[in-house]
C-alpha cells in the first residue's frame, strides 16, 4: 500500500518516463483535498483577483507570481489561470512555500500561489501579514468563509493538491473494500481529529472509484500543459 499525491501522480507520466503506470495502480481512497490559494501581502495594492488580472491585462508580465517549481500544483494553477484570463504573469519559481512567504513579506513578490494547508495561521481568519484573495476550489472553504473562489471572481479554474492511498491493481476487491472502510472510519475518529486540528480543514474522504473518475477528468484538463511548458523552456 502506498500514498498517492495528486497532481504529480497523474501529471508526471505526461512529461517523462516514470517508474509506474497508472494502469497498474488501484486507488483506495482520497483523504485530503488541499486547494490552491492566491495570497498577497496584507498591504498589497491588489484587493481581489480581478485587480491582479486587470493589472496583467494592462501591462503583461507586470505582476510577479510565485510557485514552488515547474510541474507542481501551484505552477499548473498559474498556467490554468493565465489561460482562463488570457494574461501572462511573471512567474517566479521557488523551492518551497517558506521562500515564497519571505519574499511576499519582504515586498519582493507580488502574488503567491500556495496550498491552503501551508498557511495554517489563516484558517478561520484572513487578518495577518498575508491575505488570501481567492481559493481555487469548487466551493468556499469553511476555514476561510469570506474568501471567494476563483470561479466566483470570474475565472473558472480549480486546482488542488490531493492525497490518498493506493494498492497494486491485482489486490482483491474484498481487501480494497475493507481498507476503504477503515480509512473512512479513521478520518471520523474524534481522537484523531482532536490530535490533528491543522489537518481538519483539508480532510476530504472520497472512495477510490470516485477519486479515479475525478483524476481522469483532471488528467484530461492537464494534457495541454506539458507541451506548453516545454515550449516555454525552449524560449
Amino acid at each position: 500500500m502506498g500514498v498517492v499525491n495528486v497532481p504529480g501522480y497523474n501529471f508526471l507520466p505526461m512529461t517523462r518516463k516514470t517508474q509506474y503506470s497508472m494502469e497498474e495502480i488501484r486507488l483506495i481512497a482520497r483523504v485530503v483535498e488541499d486547494p490552491n490559494v492566491i495570497v498577497v501581502p496584507a498591504d498589497s495594492r491588489f484587493n481581489n483577483l480581478p485587480d491582479v488580472i486587470a493589472a496583467l491585462r494592462s501591462k503583461p508580465g507586470s505582476v510577479t507570481f510565485g510557485h514552488n517549481g515547474a510541474g507542481t500544483n501551484g505552477h499548473l494553477a498559474i498556467r490554468m489561470l493565465a489561460a482562463a484570463a488570457k494574461v501572462e504573469p511573471n512567474e517566479i519559481s521557488y523551492r518551497g512555500t517558506a521562500a515564497q512567504r519571505t519574499d511576499l513579506l519582504g515586498g519582493h513578490l507580488d502574488v503567491g500561489m500556495v496550498s491552503l494547508s501551508e498557511i495554517p495561521e489563516l484558517h478561520g481568519s484572513n487578518k495577518g501579514p498575508l491575505r488570501v484573495i481567492a481559493i481555487l476550489s469548487k466551493k468556499r472553504f469553511a476555514s476561510l468563509p469570506d474568501v471567494p473562489t476563483a470561479e466566483e471572481a470570474g475565472f473558472p479554474v480549480t486546482s488542488t493538491a490531493e492525497h490518498g492511498f493506493a494498492v497494486p491493481k491485482g489486490v482483491p476487491d474484498e481487501i480494497v473494500r475493507k481498507l476503504e472502510a477503515g480509512i473512512a472510519e479513521g478520518l471520523r475518529n474524534p481522537e484523531y481529529l482532536a490530535g490533528s486540528p491543522g489537518d481538519v480543514p483539508v480532510i476530504a474522504f472520497m472512495p477510490g472509484a470516485d477519486w479515479q473518475k475525478r483524476l481522469d477528468d483532471m488528467s484530461a484538463a492537464l494534457r495541454p500543459y506539458p507541451e506548453e511548458m516545454k515550449a516555454n523552456e525552449q524560449k
